[in-house]
Parts: structure tokens; C-alpha cells; sequence
């Protein structure tokens, strides 16, 4: 475990056990409490601590996480300051990080992404519920607990509500968040986004889940701003020359990945059922043959590059 000097104090009754991640805004540590038991301790930088807007986003993601509530949801126990450090309490939640999870295993089985986008979509959906857009999604941003299939959605730092008022955004037109991987290409221009944004972030999660590649491909950030805004994502079977899917479980995942949000499902509980029903009446999984002159690459040891 990484070491800093905040691990062995205490923070308001959270003592501090190891540091087990970092962002650009913030630290997290493993803590235990007296009543609340191991939690993830989530630490505003000793930099932003006088930035008013890394504050009023630190306290937003709290508020935020406070009000979605839901069993996909990792719980947000509470926000607190202590001698000058600004923290946020959340559940501790078993598992790994999917991102993780998926480099060390590839392509998912289609009912294991079946059921993880179903879970995915049903956490997002009750945020949307509550009137919030993750604005984030991807497999960094979920726990996955392998042993009992089940996804948990965390880090509501950069969500929004796209009906709040000009004076309340913490982002300025012009400038886009979220990560390029899973981004919706609206979200580019830097319009705070609709709930379809998230539809098409976790469309690209099923496609990486799937095939363990991703709908772009790019060299650069600008390589990759440029086919967003400019080309269609690659279709799922063409996506990895040994793997083929059914004619419905690429339509529901291209649907998903459709570049104007209108041409979306309504809903991204649409997407996760449509998703899970046409994994469902697919075939048994078709491995395309190599070929001759592959199996002949292979038998001499051909390096990949």
C-alpha cells in the first residue's frame, strides 16, 4: 500500500489505515470508524482546499451521492471538515475496480455483460431519476465484485443536473469533461449533456466487455477528438476478427453508440433490456476459423505488434 502522513491519524473518529488511490482533486484512504466500520475516506488536496470551485464540486459530489440511493450505488456515509481537512465518507465495497477486472480477463462471457450492463444501467437510471447525469462512466468508475456479480457505481465528482441554471455550472461552455474512452461525442462541444450521454458511455462499456477493444481507435487525443466528431464507431463485428455476435446484439449495441442522442434508446434501462435479451436468444458464441495462413504465422511464433 502506498504511505503518506495522513495514514495513521485520525480524522474526526476515521482512522486512517493506507492510502489506496488518488486523483487531481483528491486522496482516498482506507479508514475505519467506530459505528460505521471500514470506509473509503475520500480527502480534498491540501492545494484546493481555498479553491471555491474544487470545493463547491467536492461538496456537490457529496450531495449527489447522499441522494441517489440505490443497492448499485455505493452509499455516501457523510461530508465533514476536521482541523482544516475536507473529507467525504463512503461505503467500503468489496471487489476491484471492472477496469481492472476486464485488462485481466479479456472479453466477459455475454451473460456475465449481460448482467453487469443491467446492473450498470439500473444505477445510472435511478441518478437520472434523481435528475443527475454521471457525466463519467466507465469501468474505472465501478467496483465489480466477481465472487457475487455485482457492480457498484462511485464517484459522482464530475455529475451534473442539466436543468440547473447557468449560474450554478461548474463548467464552462466550450470545454468538455469526462474521459475520451467513453465520452458521447455532444459532450465535445461542451453543452452540459442529457441522460443519453451516459446511454452511450455504458453502450461503450458493453463493446469493450464484449470484445475487449474499443469502438475508436487512436493514436493521439487529437486523432481520437477527430474520429469522434468525424467517423463511425467501428461495428461490433469488426471489431476482433475471431469473435462474431448475432445481427440484434450488434444493432442494440451500435443503437447505444448512435452519435446524435436522439437516435438513442429512450432510456438507458431501454438499452441494458434490449442488450440483455438479444445476448440472450443468441447462439452459442462463433469463433471465426484463423485460416490457413494464420495457423502457418502461428506455427512459426510470429510476434504481434
Amino acid at each position: 500500500m502506498i504511505r503518506d502522513a495522513l495514514v495513521g491519524t485520525v480524522i474526526a473518529e476515521y482512522a486512517v489505515q493506507d492510502m489506496v488511490g488518488e486523483g487531481g482533486t483528491a486522496m482516498v484512504y482506507r479508514a475505519a470508524h467506530p459505528t460505521h466500520g471500514i470506509v473509503a475516506l475520500k480527502v480534498l488536496r491540501t492545494k484546493l482546499r481555498n479553491d471555491p470551485t474544487a470545493v463547491i464540486r467536492f461538496e456537490r459530489e457529496a450531495e449527489f451521492g447522499l441522494r441517489v440511493v440505490h443497492p448499485n450505488v455505493v452509499r455516501t456515509i457523510e461530508l465533514g471538515a476536521s482541523d482544516g481537512v475536507k473529507f467525504l465518507a463512503i461505503e467500503w465495497a468489496p471487489g476491484d475496480l471492472l477496469e481492472k477486472v476486464a485488462k485481466q480477463t479479456g472479453a466477459f462471457p455475454r451473460p456475465q455483460v449481460a448482467s453487469i450492463v443491467s446492473q450498470i444501467a439500473a444505477a445510472v437510471d435511478a441518478s437520472h431519476r434523481q435528475g443527475i447525469v454521471h457525466r463519467d462512466l466507465k469501468p474505472e468508475n465501478l467496483m465489480y465484485d466477481s465472487v457475487n456479480d455485482r457492480v457498484r457505481l462511485l464517484d459522482f465528482g464530475i455529475a451534473a443536473e442539466p436543468e440547473q441554471g447557468n449560474d450554478q455550472r461548474l463548467t464552462r461552455d466550450g470545454f468538455f469533461v469526462g474521459t475520451l474512452l467513453y465520452v458521447a461525442p455532444e459532450a465535445l462541444s461542451g453543452v452540459l449533456v442529457g441522460p443519453t450521454a451516459d446511454q452511450y458511455s455504458l453502450a461503450t462499456i458493453a463493446y469493450f466487455l464484449l470484445t475487449g477493444v474499443h469502438p475508436y481507435t487512436a493514436r493521439s487525443t487529437r486523432d481520437m477528438l477527430s474520429q469522434l466528431l468525424t467517423q463511425p464507431p467501428t461495428p461490433l463485428n469488426k471489431a476482433v476478427p475471431t469473435l462474431t455476435f448475432s445481427d440484434e446484439v450488434e444493432k442494440v449495441v451500435m443503437k447505444g453508440l448512435a452519435r446524435l442522442p436522439g437516435d438513442r434508446y429512450p432510456g438507458i434501462t431501454d438499452f441494458a433490456a434490449a442488450l440483455e435479451a438479444s445476448l440472450t436468444s443468441m447462439p452459442a458464441p462463433v469463433t471465426k476459423s484463423a485460416g490457413l495462413f494464420s495457423r502457418v504465422k502461428n506455427l512459426f511464433g510470429s510476434k504481434d505488434r
